[in-house]
């Protein structure tokens, strides 16, 4: 190469290049060879020459371009380098550190009372089901025979999701009853299923939570009576709260979703809070036999079809049996907390003997 404006333009590029930084780098291959470059100017210059002078040009121009790409590349596998080994350096572990004094982990209580109640369901024959928190308005309320109109719907505190003019928002599921809907409307009966999961309802203080937890049950098939019902649920409460003898009382009550509809008590004490102790009566959860207009929803014939479902709040429950008082202490992540009430992780929940 001996014109001494290239010679100039390649001692200054790599002079520049050498010293570059990540970001730099990037401006200079830009300004020399991408498409406004300095190089990639002298080569479309090229085409306006002579043939002889072309050729010349044209090597020394080449000649340039190699040199320039090769300090690029030199320079940005520098780089790369120190970049990974800074990395590498950030990201070490001394395995030969002793680990931090910590204990065991435990099962959240909440968790543990899911595994109780599947452990219980799971041997009368029932499947686990799941569906989406946020639901379509004709899941959660319609489908249900909760109408437009219903007051049930204020009841439920609901928090509504942003929706397009005219249309019903979705919402955070009140219940998870909308999964018992999905269920009708994909699998034919005989239908045997309980529905554990996170529920919303614009609700906070010492016993309610905007979230908490529900499991609801559905059985449907044929001859389905109260007396199923009642037998399942008394098998249920006895075997939750390990009490053969626990006296339990059906009391009639309102669903839209239910027609009987029951509220099922369980008999404690008052004064000491003792389950199945004393002659008070407790609310524990909802059932019923399933409304026909629910089962007409699903394309279901209710006069040949029958069945029952209930929905008990997990927290509740929970509380009652591990004598919790307050519901907030649930989410508060307390560790002192958590191992108080929490449980080994390596004893699962077991059937009680004779369920």
């Amino acid at each position: 190469m001996t014109d001494p404006d290239l010679l100039q333009l390649q001692s200054e590029s790599v002079a520049s290049i050498a010293k570059a930084d990540a970001a730099t780098l990037e401006a200079l291959r830009v300004g020399l060879l991408g498409k406004a470059g300095q190089i990639t100017a002298l080569l479309k210059e090229l085409g306006s020459m002579e043939p002889e002078a072309r050729k010349v040009r044209g090597a020394e121009v080449n000649e340039l371009k190699a040199v320039v790409t090769s300090a690029l590349e030199a320079r940005k596998a520098v780089l790369d380098e120190t970049a990974l080994s800074l990395k590498l350096q950030a990201e070490r572990i001394d395995i030969s550190a002793p680990p931090r004094p910590e204990g065991l982990g435990c099962i959240h209580p909440i968790s543990r009372t899911m595994e109780e109640i599947a452990a219980i369901f799971g041997a009368m024959g029932f499947t686990i089901k799941d569906g989406p928190d946020i639901e379509d308005d004709w899941y959660n309320f319609s489908a249900l025979n909760i109408p437009a109109h219903h007051p049930a719907r204020a009841m439920m505190d609901t928090f509504y999701l942003q929706a397009n003019p005219g249309v019903r928002p979705p919402v955070l599921r009140t219940h998870t009853s909308p999964v018992q809907i999905r269920t009708l409307l994909k699998e034919p009966p005989p239908i045997r299923i309980i529905v554990p999961g996170r529920t919303f309802r614009a609700d906070h203080d010492a016993t309610h939570s905007p979230m908490f937890h529900q499991t609801e049950g559905l059985v449907i098939g044929k001859g389905i009576t109260l007396a199923h019902l009642k037998g399942c649920l008394i098998d249920f409460l006895r075997a939750f709260f390990d009490n053969p003898d626990l006296p339990v009382r059906f009391r009639a009550s309102y669903f839209p979703f239910t027609e009987p509809s029951m509220e099922v008590d369980i008999g404690w004490n008052r004064k000491t809070g003792e389950i199945g102790k004393g002659t008070d009566w407790l609310e524990i959860l909802g059932s019923g036999m399933v409304h026909p207009n629910v089962l007409a929803n699903c394309g279901i014939d209710p006069r040949e079809y029958q069945g029952f479902a209930f929905g008990v709040g997990i927290e509740r429950i929970t509380m009652l049996k591990h004598g919790i008082a307050d519901l907030r202490l649930f989410y508060e992540s307390d560790v002192r907390w958590l191992r108080h009430y929490g449980f080994s992780a390596l004893a699962p929940a077991m059937l009680h003997e004779g369920i």
